[in-house]
């Protein structure tokens, strides 16, 4: 069972990610129509598990196929098939319930693309509700310090709703405007 540990943001994940993002890219060549880095460990000042999320989009979930299973592999990222979650394709590099990195792998610009740039965009630029969230993620740990799945659920209503008020506030909608928002 993993242990839920928050940890103080490091800026050593934002590097993390670029390493990830070059190989990533070289495995899934000319696939890739986009690839970002999502989650608590993508927002500055924001304290997170150290688990690396990386987001990518693709034209179509059926281009990943045995041989990008393979290549993705041969750079220690392991498929792991969620039959519950068919807009998805996801990946971890490290141990199981221990992963150091998460790669997801939606449709680019479907609605999951959107709704992860959404709330990290949200965060980034409410520092009130990055706070609120923060404490949320805290309490959580000491509540939950070894059942990760209570801990993820009960952050959920949290994030949906960051999202709904993501997707109220036009200047962040813009980001999406001919598919320009890094």
């Amino acid at each position: 069972m993993e242990i839920v540990i928050v940890s103080e943001y490091n800026p050593e994940w934002a590097e993390d990610f670029k390493r990830e993002e070059a190989k990533i890219s070289k495995a899934l060549n000319g696939l890739i129509l986009g690839i970002e880095h999502i989650g608590s460990t993508s927002i500055p000042g924001l304290g997170a598990k150290p688990t690396i999320d990386i987001m990518v989009g693709v034209a179509d979930l059926k281009q990943i196929a045995d041989e990008q299973i393979y290549k993705l592999g041969l750079i220690d990222y392991e498929y792991v098939e969620k039959s519950y979650f068919p807009d998805r394709r996801f990946f971890r590099r490290g141990e199981w319930k221990a992963g150091t990195h998460h790669l997801h792998i939606y449709e680019y610009m479907s609605n999951h693309w959107i709704n992860n740039i959404l709330f990290r965009e949200y965060l980034k630029n409410y520092p009130d509700v990055r706070t609120q969230y923060i404490n949320l993620k805290k309490k959580l740990e000491n509540q939950f310090k070894n059942d990760r799945s209570a801990y993820t659920q009960g952050k959920s209503e949290f994030i949906k709703g960051i999202i709904m008020r993501a997707r109220e506030n036009n200047e962040l909608m813009r980001l999406f405007e001919g598919d320009n928002h890094n």
